[in-house]
């Protein structure tokens, strides 16, 4: 239902720490129509030209500036992802994405209130860098 908001459209970009390519990012919109603190994001899966990336290469964050690893997430609880605002979803990857096409598919679950099992969303996209 939801799922058009799991990857924001034009939002994949590498980026740069002190003229170096660190990783790269995208966003995405929770799926669910409320907010949910961090600590109940089950889940971020993002795959490259089908080579999923490894977990512990994903960090997230609501603001863009306090940056958690996915285990460091599960138990953080005093930052709320807000329905309608985005959560950055970054890769941590030396050199980011190569220029040219790149299928990228972003795979998000989250824990709710009074659903019993977590809410996943998919989305796929052909982007360009």
């Amino acid at each position: 239902m939801f799922d058009n908001n799991v990857f924001k459209k034009d939002t994949c970009k590498n980026i740069e720490e002190n003229g170096t390519v660190i990783g790269y990012e995208l966003q995405t919109l929770i799926t669910y129509y409320r907010g949910i603190p961090l600590s109940m994001v089950e889940f971020v899966k993002v795959a490259v030209d089908g080579v999923e990336e490894e977990p512990t290469a994903i960090q997230i964050s609501i603001d863009e500036e306090d940056w958690f690893t996915l285990k460091e997430a599960a138990t953080v609880s005093s930052y709320k992802w807000e329905y309608g605002e985005p959560l950055y979803i970054r890769v941590m990857k030396e050199g980011g994405l190569a220029k040219g096409n790149h299928d990228v598919a972003l795979t998000i679950a989250t824990r709710t209130a009074y659903i019993p099992v977590p809410l996943v969303g998919m989305k796929e996209r052909t982007v360009t860098i």
